[in-house]
């Protein structure tokens, strides 16, 4: 039950973070308007997909992980 108890801390931990994340994403300026964000405008349309910043936080999200592993 332990491994259970540590893995629910775990994702608790990670719903916090992603919630910060979503409150204060739009407080930093450069997150959503990366080198690498596809952006295509059209009259009644918008296309958005953040691929720039997605890999940013991939990355540092895995060495956030990485450094928990250790």
């Amino acid at each position: 039950m332990t491994g259970l108890g540590k893995m629910l801390i775990l994702i608790g931990v990670v719903l916090i973070a992603v919630g910060a994340v979503l409150m204060l994403g739009s407080k930093i300026p450069f997150l959503g308007r990366l080198p690498g964000d596809i952006v295509v405008e059209r009259p009644g349309f918008t296309f958005y997909f953040p691929l720039g910043t997605s890999i940013l936080l991939s990355i540092v999200l895995s060495l956030i992980l990485w450094l928990i592993q250790r």
